[in-house]
């Protein structure tokens, strides 16, 4: 099996990932939602005032530390918390008047929870959660084989999921979303315990049946690679708020590199010293051609940097810049730690 990654999405522009399309009702509006847990001096703010619009088809990753506001968002969408003020529509119905025919449109895999009846096997619990859908099995077994095959599933149909691994009852919990009718979804840490080849396979068929189905998801993940290959557009969340929202590529444009990195056998201790007395070292490495040495400067400072390397009769393997990815942008923008 290849192990090759999916391509990146952050390449539509901004108006291709969040503009609506031309007279579309958006998948999901999210007008004003807040929510308090708590009252009087004790009263914590989870959400405040967040607004925001989904168009059909996309796939928006909702980012933030812990305690940002973002689970609560969630969970307010789909009915498990009751906001104390806001307004969610999907498909144009609104959840509060009408949450019966909202909700047939809605599926979503939730960290931590059971998404599946572990005493079913992989292959009924497919059925089933399409029955409850409203959608006859049969006419969609040809689907979920299919799903099945590629999320490594068939060895395992005719198992229970309590007899399966962590990891293959993660892909259970996402085979279940994605073989319903539902049109929105929300996934929470979807790759969650895979290891790196069945995260990569995940994120491959996510954005194939996005792409297939006219399918909108919102992937909420601490893995940063998962946002930026499967992901048109991110939301971070910090604090209850919204304090970024664009496509992925627009967010990684607004820090240019300002690092740049050079690689050589002849970087010894000695001149390493020097380097961290006169630059601002971000990071050491130990490659196959010798160390990797990252530093945070100008231009300027990246010329002063070959100069000493020069006078040092270091011979270089490689130089360049070092491009922010979105961990970087992640931890500036919420001034977290790594």
């Amino acid at each position: 099996m290849s192990s090759q990654r999916p391509p990146r999405r952050g390449s539509r522009t901004a108006e291709q990932s969040t503009a609506p399309r031309d007279g579309a009702t958006p998948a999901l509006a999210v007008e004003g939602l807040s929510k308090q847990f708590g009252s009087g001096a004790d009263a914590v703010t989870a959400v405040d005032d967040v607004s925001f619009r989904i168009e059909q088809g996309t796939v928006v990753g909702l980012l933030g530390p812990n305690g940002a506001g973002k689970t609560t968002t969630i969970k307010s969408i789909l009915g498990l918390v009751l906001p104390d003020s806001g307004r969610v529509r999907v498909q144009g119905i609104d959840m509060s008047e009408n949450p019966r025919a909202a909700y047939r449109h809605v599926d979503g895999m939730l960290e931590g929870a059971r998404n599946d009846y572990w005493r079913l096997t992989v292959r009924e619990n497919l059925r089933y959660f399409s029955t409850i859908k409203g959608v006859k099995p049969d006419a969609v077994a040809d689907r979920h084989e299919r799903l099945l095959a590629k999320l490594d599933l068939l060895e395992k149909a005719d198992e229970p999921v309590r007899d399966l691994s962590r990891g293959m009852k993660q892909k259970v919990s996402l085979a279940s979303v994605l073989a319903s009718e539902s049109d929105l979804v929300f996934l929470d840490e979807p790759t969650l315990g895979l290891d790196v080849e069945s995260s990569l396979t995940l994120r491959r068929e996510l954005r194939r049946i996005v792409d297939e189905r006219d399918l909108t998801a919102v992937v909420s993940s601490h893995d940063m690679d998962v946002i930026e290959d499967v992901c048109d557009r991110v939301i971070i969340m910090n604090e209850g708020e919204i304090i970024a929202d664009d496509n992925v590529a627009a967010v990684l444009d607004q820090f240019t590199a300002n690092a740049f990195a050079v690689t050589s056998p002849d970087i010894t201790d000695d001149l390493l010293a020097t380097v961290r007395e006169r630059f601002e070292v971000a990071d050491v490495t130990s490659v196959e051609r010798g160390r990797r040495v990252e530093v945070a400067t100008d231009s300027d400072g990246f010329y002063r940097l070959l100069a000493l390397c020069r006078d040092h009769d270091v011979t270089l393997a490689a130089v360049g810049t070092v491009e922010p990815d979105l961990e970087d942008v992640f931890v500036e923008i919420t001034g977290q730690k790594r």
